[in-house]
């Protein structure tokens, strides 16, 4: 009988890792998760950027915990700022200034986790747009699309709350609009109101609760989020894009280690240093310069961060008044009439429908084309030219309300009437998506035509050739193997028509679906198939020895002319 002996490790490092692994088994998760493929490409680094800034995010929102004090109780301040020394302000206003001129090294932690931030929400923003516009999110990937939409809302919320946080005037002001909002929902909205805030806006209890929020619960929820999408990444592997050997059954790439390890650990570090140069070189939220918050004062030229802007924007675009008809109702109830505010009410429309939206489209992409199979492969956008026209619609509609919270700027920068400003988004908000949608789906298509045209006759190389029968013509060169299953290994859904349910019947939801699927497809252009490939390349061959007969008949007179003289 045999006795197994334990390993004995000869070095200290080694000590330690074989204590560790004989407790918790971490060489078999490590060997286990180490062997992953992941395939490579450029676009995937948006995740990552994503998930290395919020790192420096928390990292730098640690440190300014230890400083900050979320107390809105008043005092009179007497730090190291003299413009503002004597004035009355909150505990918390007074702490976010000592944070940026008495602590060693605090305005440049406060920028790096105000810059970070940013990054972070651009980060998780594109990444979506390129899991999107490639068909990440199709089965067996729907419920990550999920989570993932999930983060980006939570990315929206931490930057909100924490932006709110200082309790100066433009703080302030952001804070005042959702009270506002909320104060616009019928019944309820004044009691959401005082509860939100600890009474009469802007109450006393406001800060301390966003500052819990802040840096507890929504951190917590995205951590626990982002834990989540990675195991599903694990579990369902990595999509990727078209190319020779790539297949739905496998993955072709690096493994995690020691390649991607070693690599990730190296960009990391580079968007730790991109991120720690912006913020020691480029200013952001200079809140000395508002003053403490008092709801009294509206600073002019005010703009909220780039990422929350839309929800200003689509306030602004809304009119009080459309002729004489006023966006004002009021509705009587039991208790008396009760006013509804619909020009705050009716721009949460599109807000909920974009964000619904995007939440729920893998689901109605699955019903526009009734596909339902797995996919690991991904899709070049020229080759869904209804998905890729939809996002650009949908990034139409979103850029429009963002520029729309600057709409004062550009009236005063460039110059123009602030009306004829408002007139001009408002007509893009409209038109923009529809004219965006048709203008890509066009772009989309001759893309496609494009590459079925280099697939079956090759390249144009730019050189002319002149044959003896006088014909001119260019010549085209065959595409690599690499190139050509790029060109033509996509699939090209046809619209599919309506269908009778089980008592015979066509419904209005099935006849919508229908309409919007011959929207999606009726111009298709369809893929190079074998047989079409392998005529264009006979045809090719054949032209090719046509043209070097001609050319070696023609060498062959020349030299026999020249042999005679």
């Amino acid at each position: 009988m045999s006795v197994m002996q334990d390993y004995q490790a000869s070095t200290r490092t080694g000590k330690i890792a074989n204590f560790v692994d004989t407790r918790m088994g971490a060489s078999k998760m490590v060997k286990e998760f180490g062997r992953k493929l992941f395939p490579d490409h450029w676009t995937f680094l948006f995740g990552e950027v994503a998930l290395y800034s919020f790192i420096i995010v928390v990292l730098s929102g640690t440190f300014l915990t230890f400083f900050f004090d979320p107390s809105m109780s008043h005092i009179v301040y007497e730090g190291a700022y003299k413009p503002l020394y004597g004035v009355e302000m909150s505990a918390a206003y007074a702490s976010a200034l000592d944070i940026s001129f008495e602590i060693r090294g605090g305005l440049f932690m406060r920028q790096v986790h105000h810059w970070g931030a940013l990054i972070f929400v651009a980060a998780v923003s594109v990444h979506m747009l390129r899991v999107f516009f490639t068909g990440a999110f199709r089965r067996p990937r729907e419920l990550n699309w999920v989570v993932g939409s999930v983060l980006l809302i939570l990315a929206l919320a931490a930057g909100f709350t924490g932006y709110s946080l200082p309790d100066e005037v433009l703080s302030g002001n952001g804070l005042r609009i959702i009270d506002g909002v909320m104060k616009a929902i019928p019944v309820v909205g004044t009691y959401m109101s005082f509860f939100f805030f600890g009474g009469e806006f802007p109450g006393t209890e406001i800060i301390p609760r966003l500052y819990s929020l802040h840096i507890m619960v929504i951190p917590a929820l995205i951590i626990l989020l982002v834990a989540i999408h990675l195991f599903m990444v694990v579990v369902h592997k990595h999509a990727q894009y078209p190319g020779p050997g790539r297949k739905h059954t496998n993955v072709v790439g690096y493994p995690v280690g020691p390649v991607y390890a070693a690599k990730a650990g190296g960009f990391f570090f580079i968007v730790f240093g991109l991120i720690a140069l912006i913020s020691g070189f480029l200013q952001i939220n200079p809140i000395w310069t508002y003053g403490p918050y008092d709801p009294s004062p509206v600073s002019a030229g005010t703009q909220p961060d780039w990422y929350i802007g839309w929800v200003d924007g689509i306030l602004r675009l809304m009119p009080g008044m459309l002729g004489d008809f006023s966006m004002l109702w009021h509705i009587p109830m039991p208790w008396g009439w009760n006013a509804l505010p619909m020009g705050v009410l009716i721009p949460l429309i599109p807000a909920g429908v974009l964000i619904v939206g995007m939440v729920l489209w893998p689901w109605l992409e699955r019903g526009i084309t009734g596909d339902n199979r797995e996919h690991h492969i991904l899709d070049r956008p020229r080759n869904a030219p209804g998905r890729t026209a939809t996002g650009v619609a949908a990034v139409i509609f979103y850029c429009v309300m963002w520029a729309a919270a600057s709409s004062d700027l550009m009236a005063v920068y460039f110059m123009l009437s602030l009306n004829d400003v408002a007139y001009a988004l408002r007509f893009l908000l409209i038109f923009g998506p529809i004219i965006g949608f048709i203008v890509t789906k066009r772009i989309c298509l001759a893309l496609q035509r494009k590459d079925r045209e280099i697939a079956l006759h090759g390249r144009e190389t730019g050189v002319i050739e002149w044959t003896p029968e006088g014909a001119i013509l260019e010549r085209h060169e065959m595409v690599d193997q690499y190139r050509l299953y790029e060109l033509v290994a996509f699939e090209s859904p046809e619209a599919k028509p309506a269908q009778p349910n089980k008592k015979g019947k066509v419904s209005l939801l099935e006849k919508l679906r229908a309409s919007v699927s011959r929207r999606f497809f009726e111009d298709r252009v369809a893929p190079v198939t074998a047989e079409e490939l392998a005529e264009a390349r006979v045809e090719h061959d054949q032209e090719r020895r046509k043209l070097q007969g001609s050319v070696d008949t023609a060498v062959n007179e020349l030299e026999g002319k020249r042999d005679q003289s």
